[in-house]
């Protein structure tokens, strides 16, 4: 007897229904952290799961006994998100394609990951599945945890937050924020101390450059000269 075909699942949260469409790929069921980008707004915690019928409907009955139906203001918080998600995710992607080009070519900078860079090992397979790249980048520097978290210290517009999709551009130093839970060994096997991942929001694209410039070369500056 023949084993009934896998479910497949996938999180869609960092690239938006407007950027990828995984049902068009064949997978089953698609989540989203509404908390994020189909909120947009940093005021509502929330999740949204989208599929075929037959699989939501037990979804949906789980849900019911588990008390996760969002409130009535939550759930009104969600819809006015979603009706300007069309407009503000161009906007994060632009940002975040400007930001990528910019800083991969400062010399703080070991490696920016973002699959809207040509030099993204995974660049063509995006770009065949995604109709832009999001907000969200990862920023190496080159002088590990130190300057990383410098760079942190010195941006304008960008707040050390974990979470993002708003309107606004949140930065965090992974290392840095699990510092207290992890040893240094730990840490160092599973994220790189000098990495900081940037949400790019929706405000001015060149004001938004020369903010994470600026940081970055005044980190670049100080470590010259130490």
């Amino acid at each position: 007897m023949r084993s009934p075909p896998a479910l497949t699942l996938a999180d869609n949260t960092f690239a938006t229904p407007l950027n990828s469409r995984p049902a068009d790929f064949g997978v089953d069921l698609v989540w989203h952290s509404a908390t994020k980008y189909l909120n947009g707004h940093s005021d509502v915690s929330a999740g949204v799961i989208a599929g075929p019928a037959e699989l939501l409907n037990r979804i949906w009955d789980v849900g019911l006994l588990t008390g996760a139906p969002l409130g009535p203001i939550d759930a009104w918080l969600l819809l006015r998100g979603m009706r300007t998600l069309p407009l503000r995710v161009p906007r994060h992607n632009a940002n975040g394609q400007a930001l990528a080009e910019a800083l991969s070519e400062h010399p703080a900078v070991a490696k920016v990951h973002y699959p809207g860079l040509a030099s993204h090992p995974q660049h063509k397979l995006a770009a065949s599945q995604m109709s832009g790249f999001g907000g969200v980048l990862g920023i190496e520097f080159t002088g590990g945890f130190e300057m990383a978290d410098a760079f942190l210290g010195k941006l304008r517009y960008s707040l050390r937050s974990a979470s993002l999709g708003g309107v606004e551009s949140p930065a965090v130093h992974p290392a840095s924020m699990w510092r207290g839970m992890l040893s240094k060994e730990q840490i160092a096997e599973s994220v790189p101390l000098g990495l900081v991942r940037l949400a790019a929001g929706t405000e001015d694209t060149a004001d938004l450059v020369a903010d994470a410039l600026a940081a970055a070369d005044a980190v670049h500056t100080t470590a010259a000269s130490a």
